[in-house]
């Protein structure tokens, strides 16, 4: 459905003479249900909202795209909605009118490293943001699609320079703002004993959703964040061996379970047969254990032993199926809003801590599982008082699985 016709079907015609805020696209690869599909497709077509359609207020008055494979949809839509390409990213930042920009460095033909890291430019994308932003004294509010980069010292120099030129930021993963089944949320400062929680996929390209959804539970815990310690990556038989020796973690992870419709009958080990194991060791004292459980379910979960209560607290997080991947609405929405108001509505210090996190536990994994000491992800914030996750009715499409 073309923004047209979302807006008659829905009575939101009004919408149509909302002024747009103009923003840059930056895109590797855009292809059928990559994240440019999703996230620029919402920005083109409108997306449900609390349970309603929404025309989006971001206008993308250039676009550039590094990689155009055979499967590339990005020209075409360019051309559908007169959007000119512009032949750098600089350039497409450049175009006047623009107050926002959204780099979108997912997907494509690029390197692994040898820990099998694949070295999407997103840092060397921004740097060409940052240096127009220099040039012409004016700084917009910009958003960066999943983690920084695979190395800590460019991840913490994008945060560095927001910070240093006063711009907002949001960055990281839809599914810390998709429904939540019960919608838990922490009260902040609540003294969280014991957490686990369990994703599936990849174990970079993946687990880094596995870790900033964690993240953005346990950032509630009394004291704020501090950091990380260290990290350790457990995988095959090691992780079954571990859990039997801490039960607490799997006995967690299994509870969060019992929320998930995506989760297998039958035992962990009878379906998964790649398990992954990162355990988190907090600066406060706090031990974390994230399962990745790739055969097992399509969702992910968590859940924690707060002091003083009896039983725990747990939930999963839902995910939809097929285009338009409508868990990522909640993430499109608060990019509008950030770009659109130019502030900030949750820290991107969680997206940081939870990429030097992923950073550490991959060189773990390339070092046998062993623990890899983090005296640098020292990352002290406190987390907003609102999680901003998605609490409105599921929209009306076929293929969530509720």
């Amino acid at each position: 459905m073309d923004r047209r016709s979302f807006l008659a079907a829905s009575g939101a015609a009004a919408w149509a003479a909302t002024p747009r805020t103009k923003v840059a696209a930056i895109v590797t690869c855009y292809f059928r249900n990559s994240h440019a599909d999703v996230f620029l497709g919402n920005m083109l077509r409108g997306f449900y909202w609390e349970g309603r359609p929404h025309a989006s207020r971001l206008e993308i008055a250039a676009m550039y795209l590094e990689q155009t494979p055979a499967n590339d949809i990005g020209r075409a839509e360019a051309a559908r909605y007169g959007i000119p390409l512009t032949p750098t990213a600089a350039a497409a930042v450049r175009t006047p009118g623009v107050r926002g920009v959204v780099l979108i460095g997912e997907h494509g033909d690029y390197p692994n490293n040898e820990k099998g890291q694949k070295l999407y430019p997103r840092y060397e994308l921004m740097e060409q943001i940052v240096r127009v932003y220099r040039e012409t004294g004016r700084a917009w509010p910009t958003f960066v699609d999943k983690h920084f980069s695979t190395e800590w010292k460019k991840a913490k120099q994008m945060v560095d320079w927001s910070r240093e030129l006063r711009f907002p930021l949001i960055a990281g993963t839809s599914l810390t703002l998709t429904w939540r089944r019960p919608p838990l949320e922490l009260d902040l400062e609540t003294p969280v004993a014991q957490a686990a929680g369990y994703f599936y996929g990849p174990k970079e390209a993946y687990g880094y959703h596995g870790v900033e959804v964690f993240q953005a539970m346990v950032e509630r815990r009394r004291g704020g964040e501090t950091g990380l310690r260290w990290v350790e990556c457990l995988e095959g038989d090691d992780v079954w061996k571990w859990s039997a020796a801490n039960p607490w973690a799997r006995d967690l992870a299994e509870e969060a379970m019992r929320h998930d419709d995506t989760v297998k009958r039958g035992r962990l080990e009878d379906h998964v047969k790649q398990p992954l194991l990162f355990r988190l060791g907090y600066r406060s004292g706090l031990e974390g254990a994230l399962f990745m459980l790739s055969g097992m379910t399509e969702q992910a979960g968590f859940a924690a032993r707060i002091a003083g209560r009896a039983a725990p607290v747990a939930c999963s997080f839902l995910t939809q199926w097929g285009r338009p991947w409508s868990h990522g609405n909640g993430l499109s929405y608060w990019v509008e809003q950030t770009i659109v108001q130019g502030r900030e509505f949750y820290p991107p210090e969680r997206t940081l801590l939870a990429t030097g996190a992923i950073e550490a536990l991959m060189d773990s994994s390339f070092r046998g599982g062993r623990r890899v000491e983090t005296p640098h992800l020292e990352v002290r914030y406190r987390a907003a008082r609102q999680s901003r996750f998605m609490r409105g009715p599921l929209p009306p499409f076929d293929r969530i699985r509720i």
